[in-house]
C-alpha cells in the first residue's frame, strides 16, 4: 500500500483540529482508512492509504476529509475559477502516442518549504498511481512569472490550420507540439547545460529513468512559450520555469494518453492548491477540432436506493440522516424523480431531467412503515405532490441522486456511495448480524451443475478446455462472419476493457465458440479427429444490470473431423440433454457462422438457449481449417 508523509501540526492547522493530541489524531485518521505506519526523523506521520482514495495523497486532501469528519465542512465544495488569460494550443505535430493536454493557472500562493514539499509529494504520488509511472499522465508545475505568452498563430507555435490566429490579442498562449529528438535545446532541471531531448534521455538521470516512455518516438512531446522549449513531458521540466519558495503564480500542465485521466489528476492538484489559498484560473485548451475550458471541476451523479444502503450496512436510518451522512462525507444528495426509481433504470444511470435542487423533509426509515418514501399523491386531492417527503412513492422505493465532486475518482458505482455512508455513520457503530440458521458448507447448485456437465462432456468424448474469456472484436465477430448487431447467438455489444495491456484482449467474449476455433487453428499440426468442449464465462452489455454487464456460463462444443456433420453434433447434444433429463428440440434457424440449412436452434424444456450446426466454409477458411467442423453452443442454465 502507498504511504504519504504529513506534518501533524500542519494537518491539525488545515483540519481545524488544534485541540487534538497525536493519539486522537491517529484514531481519527484510522477511521478514515489511513493507518499510522510510523514517524519520520523530523516527527512526520507516515500514513498508509487505500489506493482508491487518491484525493488523500497530500496533507491538504487528508485535512479536507478530516474537516468533513469533524463537521467543519459539509456537502460538495467546488472552487470558484477566474476567466482564462492563458491558452494551450495543441499543434498537429504532437505525437499520436501522447495526444492530450490539460492545464490550469493558480495565483496568489504563499509557498514555504513545507507547502512546496507537499506539492512535490502530491505530484510524485499521482505520477505513481493514476499516472501509471507517468505513462498515462504526467504533471508539470511551472513558475508563471517566468513564462512569456504569445499570440496564437505566431511562427513559433501552432495555428488553426489556416495560418490565422485563433485567440485574441489579450490571450497568452503556449504550444504543445512535437520536437525532433535532436531539435531545440533547453536546460533541464538539476543541470546547467543546454541539451536536446535526445541528449536528456542519454545523459540526465531523470531522462534515463523515463526514456522508455518516449525513446521510440519519431518526435517527442514538448511545450513551448514565446521564448522557446520549457517542458519535455513526461520526462522533465526546464530550469527556466522551476518553482521555488518565491513563486506566487503557477502554471500546472499535464499531458497523457487520455483526457479523462489527466483532467481528474488536475482536479486533485487544483483542490490541494485551493486549500492553500490559491485562486484557480481557467485555461483554454485548443485542439484542431475543438476547444476545452480547463480545469474541469464539474460534478458527476450517481443513484443509490435507500433500501440498498440499509441492507448493505444492516441499519435502519431515516432519509434525512442519510442525506446528512452523505453531506458529512463531502457529497450532496437529494431524492431523485420525487423519490422513486424508474423501472428498468440502473441505480447509477444519469438523470438528465433531474432538478437541480429538491426539498427534503423528514424521510422515514423502513421501520416507520412499508410504503414510506418521497413523492406520491396528495391524500385529499389525489394530485401529485411534487416530491413531498411526507408522502410515499407509488412503488415504495426511495432513490437518492448523489452529487460527486471531481476529485473523488474512486466513486464509480452505487456501492462506493454506500461505503461513504458507512464511514460517516461510523464502521465501529455498525453491529454485525448473523443468520439465525445453521449452514453446512458445500458447492453451490450452479457449481455442481457445471461440474456435472463437464463430466458428461468428457464422457461423450470431448476434451475439456478452459480458455481465456477476454479476446478482441476481430476474433469475436469478424472472423466468425458475425456482426454485433446481428440477431444471432453471440451478437451483442461486448464489455470493453478500458485499459487493455494487449490489443489481443480488448473485450470480454460474448460467446465461447470463437475460443474453440482459435484452439483448432493453433492445433492444425495435431492429428484429427479433435473433439473440443468448454464451459466458460460469456458476457454482454446490459444497462439494466447494476454493473451494466450481464454474464452467464456457456457450453460450447466443436467436432473437427472428416465426417463431422450436423447430425453428429446434434447426437452429442441429445445425449447431453438426456443426461440431465432435459427435453431437446432443434427447429431450423439461420446463423452467420453456420451453413444455411445445416443449423438449428437449441431449445431445452421449451426455452431457446443456443445454436447447433455445421460451421460455414468461410469461417473454416478464416481459421485455416481444411476439414468440416460441426459445433454447438448453449447457456448452461438451460440444463437446470
Amino acid at each position: 500500500m502507498p504511504v504519504v508523509e504529513v506534518d501533524p501540526d500542519e494537518l491539525r492547522e488545515l483540519a481545524g483540529a488544534g485541540d487534538k493530541s497525536d493519539a486522537e489524531l491517529k484514531e481519527d485518521l484510522f477511521s478514515l482508512g489511513l493507518e499510522f505506519e510510523g514517524e519520520t526523523d523530523d516527527g512526520g506521520f507516515e500514513l498508509e492509504f487505500a489506493p482508491d482514495r487518491l484525493d488523500r495523497l497530500s496533507v491538504e486532501g487528508i485535512a479536507r476529509s478530516l474537516r468533513y469528519q469533524y463537521g467543519h465542512d459539509r456537502g460538495v465544495y467546488v472552487p470558484e475559477t477566474n476567466d482564462a488569460e492563458w491558452a494551450i494550443e495543441v499543434d498537429e505535430s504532437v505525437p499520436d502516442e501522447r495526444p492530450y493536454v490539460t492545464g490550469a493557472v493558480v495565483r496568489g500562493l504563499d509557498l514555504d518549504e513545507s507547502r512546496l514539499e507537499s506539492l512535490i509529494q502530491l505530484q510524485e504520488k499521482l505520477h505513481a498511481t493514476m499516472g501509471r509511472g507517468r505513462a498515462k499522465g504526467a504533471i508539470g508545475v511551472h513558475d508563471l512569472a517566468m513564462l512569456k505568452g504569445r499570440r496564437a498563430g505566431d511562427e513559433s507555435g501552432g495555428t488553426d490550420g489556416t495560418g490565422a490566429a485563433n485567440a485574441t490579442d489579450a490571450t497568452k498562449t503556449i504550444t504543445y507540439r512535437g520536437v525532433a529528438p535532436d531539435g531545440d535545446r533547453f536546460v533541464p532541471l538539476d543541470d546547467d547545460a543546454e541539451r536536446t531531448p535526445a541528449e536528456v534521455l542519454e545523459t540526465h538521470p531523470t531522462g534515463d529513468e523515463y526514456a522508455d516512455l518516449v525513446g521510440g518516438l519519431d518526435r517527442y512531446p514538448a511545450i513551448y512559450d514565446d521564448i522557446g522549449l520549457f517542458s519535455f513531458p513526461p520526462v522533465i521540466n526546464g530550469t527556466r520555469t522551476e518553482v521555488d519558495e518565491g513563486s506566487r503564480d503557477l502554471l500546472v500542465e499535464m499531458t497523457g494518453t487520455d483526457q479523462w485521466t489527466i483532467d481528474r489528476m488536475l482536479a486533485i492538484v487544483c483542490y490541494a492548491l485551493d486549500a492553500r489559498g490559491g485562486r484557480i484560473e481557467e485555461v483554454d485548451v485548443r485542439y484542431g477540432d475543438r476547444q476545452l475550458r480547463r480545469p474541469d471541476l464539474s460534478t458527476s451523479r450517481k443513484r443509490v436506493a435507500h433500501d440498498r444502503i440499509e441492507r448493505t450496512l444492516g441499519i435502519d436510518v431515516p432519509g434525512t440522516e442519510v442525506v446528512d451522512l452523505l453531506e458529512r462525507a463531502g457529497l450532496d444528495a437529494a431524492p431523485a424523480d420525487g423519490g422513486k426509481r424508474d423501472r428498468g433504470v440502473p441505480e447509477d444511470a444519469p438523470d438528465p431531467d433531474a432538478p437541480d435542487d429538491v426539498a427534503l423533509e423528514a424521510v422515514p426509515s423502513r421501520t416507520d412503515g412499508p410504503d414510506t418514501a418521497l413523492g406520491g399523491t396528495d391524500p385529499a386531492s389525489g394530485d401529485a405532490t411534487g416530491g413531498d417527503a411526507t408522502q410515499p412513492s407509488t412503488d415504495g422505493e426511495l432513490i437518492y441522486e448523489v452529487e460527486i465532486p471531481p476529485y473523488r475518482v474512486d466513486v464509480l458505482h452505487p456501492a462506493d456511495v454506500v461505503d461513504d455512508v458507512g464511514r460517516a455513520y461510523g464502521f465501529n457503530d455498525l453491529e454485525p448480524t448473523y443468520p439465525n440458521v445453521s449452514t453446512v458448507g458445500g458447492r453451490h447448485a450452479s457449481s455442481r451443475l457445471e461440474d456435472a456437465a463437464r463430466d458428461a462432456l468428457v464422457g461423450l468424448g470431448f476434451e475439456d478446455l478452459l480458455n481465456f474469456h477476454m479476446t478482441n472484436e476481430a476474433e469475436l465477430f469478424d472472423r466468425m462472419g458475425l456482426a454485433p448487431r446481428d440477431d444471432a447467438l453471440g451478437a451483442s455489444a461486448p464489455p470493453t476493457i478500458t485499459e487493455p495491456y494487449s490489443e489481443a484482449y480488448t473485450v470480454v467474449r460474448t460467446w465461447a465458440l470463437p475460443s474453440l476455433l482459435m484452439v483448432l487453428e493453433n492445433n492444425t499440426h495435431r492429428a484429427y479427429p479433435q473433439d473440443l468442449a468448454e464451459i466458460g464465462l460469456v458476457a454482454g452489455v446490459d444497462p439494466e444490470e447494476p454493473t451494466g454487464v450481464e454474464e452467464h456460463r456457456s457450453v460450447a462444443g466443436a467436432l473437427a473431423r472428416t465426417d463431422a456433420s450436423y447430425e453428429d453434433a446434434k447426437a452429442r447434444l441429445q445425449a447431453l440433454a438426456d443426461a440431465f433429463g432435459a427435453s431437446l428440440s432443434t427447429p431450423p434457424t439461420t446463423h452467420p457462422s453456420f451453413i444455411d440449412g445445416r443449423a438449428a436452434e437449441v431449445v431445452l424444456d421449451g426455452e431457446s438457449v443456443g445454436v447447433v450446426g455445421e460451421l460455414h466454409p468461410k469461417v473454416l477458411v478464416e481459421h485455416d481449417l481444411e476439414l468440416p467442423v460441426a459445433a454447438f453452443e448453449f447457456r448452461l442454465d438451460g440444463l437446470r
